[in-house]
């Protein structure tokens, strides 16, 4: 008789082994960055990676009728295939693609099971990256219509008028019609150097919408390639593993769909945030901040991770404690204050965008904490007696604003033996600022992910991630508009959620396997599944 086949690396028996130590730490990688335990030959998921080519494939095709359409679309405007935009057509449109949507975060659970069962490594989670993310250069805005709004205020800024004192109506066109309402009189809440991208980016495409958006969309994924470069090194200095800090923020589809199929301007700040952090821990410190005060140039709330990386700069020089965080914090004024300067004479603004950033401030909705909680003290009031929504807003947004000052300032104060605990505050303190702003919009996720994605992180902290990510993309409709109070639709959004995140560190959490087979009979991995019959499994 023959003998019996070897056994080979069993992935369901690896994601048991990681549910039954779901609060334990992921391994640490070694000095080459490898996972000390990781088989020697790895497959790339090719199954994985398909089926979240198809789901974006998916997104793709529903898009054309689901998502931010232009208001005169030269592709879809007349003809057969402008039926997907109206009716029945747009409905069907819709169902594809949320259905893409379902199978990129089902891709995408898969790829993590693999990641922690350390079956999947690096090079898998970049092959899955560039397949999912390649569909969404072409598609119209995906979950938003943000890239209009850029487009306006760079057209605004390319005609000499300043973007930081009036919106996008002031001008008349394709761009400006397609600027959604809310922000056709609002000022630009972005900084110098993104209106300056925003001003080159019309000189390139002209006034052409759709190859605005993909000359928009590429620029804006220069960001993406700067956070991947960034994460070698940012894992090596702070102890995680990179398949999972990259499983976390390239591939996830708060990346693939918002950050490249939005597209929005955060994926530029946080590739610069996390390239000039690694800087700094690498001790290049000027280089460090200047690339973060780049950062900020593009988006302020870069600016929160600044104080914290003086602290890396004052851990390395001599003296005392507030000696060297003097000498330091003087250091990087000085890098700072040219840097921005040079940003704002580069793009022909001013300051105005400072008072700007109260901008997004007209949106109420409950993702932001402090605004939840002035709404649901409202509609409690409101059972009693008419009152004003507004006083319970602002009072709960003004609470939140003392409580993020005081998380800020005691995460900073944490900070002060600099170097990886310096990043880590930071982390903490850029979720911070996406959670206790007056508005949260899904995407500022990413903020704190772009530098605590390097750290360690449990399967189970994993497991709220993918959660938290599903649900704040279905937050909004794929069009741009809130879904947030269509109560139906956010329960079943929540549902979808609880199971994704369940999912990863659950192997068929709904028990149907077993409903089926009437014992647990786990499906394989990319063909790297249960031992075959008769072979001893180690």
């Amino acid at each position: 008789m023959p003998p019996s086949p070897p056994s080979r690396p069993d992935a369901p028996a690896e994601a048991h082994r990681a549910r039954r130590g779901a609060d334990a730490a992921i391994p640490n990688p070694d000095s080459a960055g490898r996972d000390q335990s990781t088989p020697h030959r790895r497959r790339l998921p090719l199954r994985t990676i398909a089926l979240g080519t198809i789901g974006s494939l998916l997104l793709l095709a529903g898009s054309f009728g689901g998502a931010g359409v232009l208001v005169h679309d030269p592709i879809l405007g007349s003809g057969p295939l402008s039926a997907m935009r109206y009716g029945h057509g747009r409905d069907l449109a819709l169902a594809v693609l949320y259905t893409g949507f379902g199978v990129l975060v089902w891709a995408w659970v898969r790829l993590g099971r693999g990641v922690l069962a350390q079956l999947v490594d690096a090079r898998g989670v970049l092959a899955a990256t560039a397949a999912w993310i390649l569909p969404m250069l072409i598609t119209p805005p995906l979950f938003t219509r943000d890239v209009y709004s850029y487009l306006g205020q760079g057209l605004l800024a390319l005609h000499g008028i300043d973007p930081y004192s009036v919106g996008p109506s002031t001008l008349t066109g394709p761009i400006p019609d397609n600027v959604h309402p809310t922000w056709q009189t609002t000022p630009a809440p972005y900084g110098p150097l993104f209106m300056g991208i925003a001003k080159g980016v019309i000189l390139i495409a002209g006034d052409g919408m759709i190859s605005s958006v993909i000359v928009m969309r590429l620029v804006l994924l220069c960001g993406l390639v700067m956070l991947i470069f960034a994460l070698p090194g940012l894992v090596r200095e702070l102890g995680g593993r990179l398949p999972v800090a990259l499983w976390l923020v390239a591939a996830s589809p708060m990346t693939v769909v918002h950050l490249v199929g939005g597209p929005h301007n955060d994926m530029l700040m946080i590739g610069l945030l996390a390239l000039g952090t690694l800087l700094m821990l690498r001790g290049k410190h000027a280089g460090g901040i200047a690339l973060v005060t780049l950062a900020m140039t593009i988006k302020a709330t870069a600016g929160v991770a600044l104080p914290f990386l003086v602290w890396i700069w004052a851990a390395r020089l001599p003296g005392g404690r507030w000696e060297r965080l003097l000498r330091a914090g003087a250091a990087s004024v000085a890098i700072f204050v040219p840097v921005f300067a040079a940003t704002m004479a580069l793009a022909k603004v001013g300051f105005g965008w400072l008072p700007a950033l109260s901008a997004p401030g007209m949106i109420v909705n409950y993702l932001s904490a402090p605004t939840g909680v002035g709404q649901a003290v409202h509609s409690l009031v409101s059972l009693f007696v008419e009152v004003d929504r507004g006083p319970f807003v602002d009072v709960g947004r003004a609470l939140g604003s003392l409580a993020l000052a005081g998380v800020l300032i005691w995460q900073w104060w944490q900070a002060q033996d600099g170097g990886t605990t310096a990043v880590r505050r930071a982390a903490i303190a850029l979720l911070a600022a996406a959670l206790l702003s007056p508005v949260v919009l899904p995407w500022y996720l990413t903020w704190g992910l772009a530098l605590g994605c390097a750290l360690r992180w449990t399967p189970r902290a994993l497991s709220y991630v993918v959660g938290s990510s599903v649900a704040l993309v279905l937050a909004y409709y794929p069009d741009g508009e809130q879904a947030m109070y269509n109560w139906p639709f956010v329960a079943v959004g929540i549902g979808a959620a609880v199971l994704a995140g369940l999912s990863l560190v659950r192997f068929d959490p709904l028990g149907l396997n077993r409903l089926r087979r009437g014992a647990a009979d786990p499906a394989e991995f990319d063909g790297i599944g249960p031992a075959p019959r008769g072979s001893t499994k180690s």
